[in-house]
């Protein structure tokens, strides 16, 4: 296995929701807990999560292992915390798969897939979901820099994919990339659902 880290953003206050999403329960666990399990259960060495918005109660109420980076700057967007994470991740490390603490759905699989392209040779692998683009995401080494370099407000490694399309390989992944914006996202999760079934991690 690729000698690989794991990064969630998980920094924000989740305004629309009614309070940081890092703290929210989804099938009696909290979607920090979830996020961070996914990427080990993954293949990740060692987990970083960005905190911000409530980042005490997230350390306090975390039952997995993860190492935390704290974003002063959270309420300027998105990429601060991608920045911060990217910065964070140790030099030992090949690569780092980013991806959302308000994505539960996200699989294992998925983020072994994405490492899995890496093995191969992508320096950039991005999931792909029924012929769209979601995390995880992996990044090399060498990239970090610009990736960070070119995020903006509440964009985070966008720019960067679209000015490098040779570098990118698409990996179609199991799961669902559903964001959870709104308790009645959340809410809406823990209804069953009338629509196909997802393959389990």
């Amino acid at each position: 296995m690729k000698n690989t880290a794991g990064l969630v953003l998980a920094a924000g206050a989740g305004r629309r929701f009614g309070g940081p999403k890092a703290l929210a329960e989804f099938d009696g666990r909290s979607l920090l807990d979830r996020a961070v399990a996914t990427l080990h259960n993954g293949g990740c060495r060692q987990v970083l999560a960005v905190l911000g918005a409530g980042a005490e109660q997230a350390l306090a109420a975390a039952t997995e292992a993860f190492t935390p980076v704290m974003n002063r700057r959270w309420g300027q967007g998105l990429s601060t915390s991608l920045k911060a994470g990217l910065a964070a991740v140790p030099q030992r490390y090949d690569g780092v798969v980013v991806t959302l603490v308000d994505q539960p759905r996200i699989v294992p699989e998925a983020v072994r897939r994405v490492i899995g392209a890496a093995e191969e040779g992508a320096a950039v692998a991005v999931a792909v979901y029924a012929g769209r683009r979601g995390h995880p995401m992996y990044f090399a080494r060498e990239h970090l820099d610009a990736i960070a370099a070119g995020a903006v407000g509440d964009r985070g490694a966008r720019d960067f994919l679209a000015a490098n399309p040779h570098l990118v390989r698409e990996v179609e992944c199991p799961g669902d990339p559903l964001d959870i914006d709104t308790q009645a996202d959340l809410e809406a999760l823990t209804r069953p659902a009338g629509g196909p079934h997802l393959i389990p991690s």
